[in-house]
């Protein structure tokens, strides 16, 4: 199975209805199938669960976590060589470092990106864009 690369913006879409709810929600299927597998950076987390808190009650945001474990998520830690590389994008797609961090691992694993954040990814190679 290949694997796929999420941006947080896309996440948001499993708790919220917007354009894309439904793409990204299928993402998310086709993952529990075993049809693909979704790979996220560790900053992944802070920003999804951070965003939900914001939209969510605390007793929902501590379920969407317990929701999003079970999910099973690939999630990788930004270490030396991930942090290296998008840097090195930051620097050269003149993004801001946090919007950098998914196109490096998807670089990384070479996988498509997923994102729903035109403005961030708008300039990367090969994104595939969800709702908007």
């Amino acid at each position: 199975m290949k694997p796929v690369v999420l941006d947080a913006s896309v996440a948001v879409k499993w708790f919220r209805t917007e354009p894309g709810t439904a793409e990204a929600r299928q993402l998310l299927e086709a993952h529990a199938d075993g049809d693909l597998v979704i790979v996220v950076p560790s900053l992944f987390v802070y920003e999804f669960i951070g965003v939900a808190s914001r939209y969510l009650s605390a007793a929902e945001t501590k379920e969407l976590w317990r929701r999003f474990l079970g999910w099973r998520i690939h999630v990788r830690e930004v270490g030396d060589s991930l942090m290296r590389d998008a840097l090195d994008i930051q620097e050269r797609y003149g993004c801001a470092l946090y919007d950098a961090v998914a196109p490096a691992l998807a670089a990384e694993l070479e996988a498509p990106l997923y994102s729903a954040d035109r403005r961030a990814h708008g300039s990367w190679p090969g994104a595939v864009f969800v709702g908007r």
